[in-house]
């Protein structure tokens, strides 16, 4: 599982024109899932995502977790995350899970961090042609794969 996470000032997602989640201050989540991915992975993520400390404090140095803030997250799920680009100029997506596997473990991943926040999470629509607009405050980008963990 790949994730792309970006610290936000404010983040939305729209599907045919109507906005499906925003966030003001926190994290925009882009997940890539791959057929090889389980619950462990989702569990690991969210484990190191919410802790992480990405959110400035009295003195600038990013010493602040979301939790710690008071942040929101919107997950976003982004099968191009597993994109080849090693031959010619089309990327493959041959890594990345179909629908049957990604689906419930796109789920599993909304409900683990609604779990771990006591709180809910705003997402995008799997599968659905989404457009993003995003703050990005620092800018600070991270990028894991739970398949890199060592």
């Amino acid at each position: 599982m790949r994730v792309v996470i970006q610290r936000v000032s404010r983040a939305s997602v729209r599907i045919d024109g109507a906005v499906r989640g925003a966030i003001d201050q926190g994290l925009l989540v882009l997940v890539g899932i791959e057929e090889a991915d389980t619950h462990d992975d989702v569990e690991w993520l969210v484990r190191k995502i919410l802790p992480m400390r990405l959110f400035p404090d009295e003195s600038g140095r990013m010493n602040r977790s979301l939790v710690d803030v008071g942040g929101q997250i919107l997950l976003i799920s982004q099968f191009t995350l597993h994109a080849s680009s090693k031959k010619g100029n089309r990327p493959s997506f041959t890594r990345a899970a179909a629908p049957a596997v990604a689906v419930p473990l796109y789920e599993s991943m909304i409900e683990c961090f609604q779990a771990q926040l006591g709180a809910s999470i705003e997402t995008g629509q799997f599968g659905a042609e989404m457009h993003v607009e995003l703050c990005n405050s620092g800018p600070v980008t991270i990028i894991m794969d739970s398949k890199a963990r060592e």
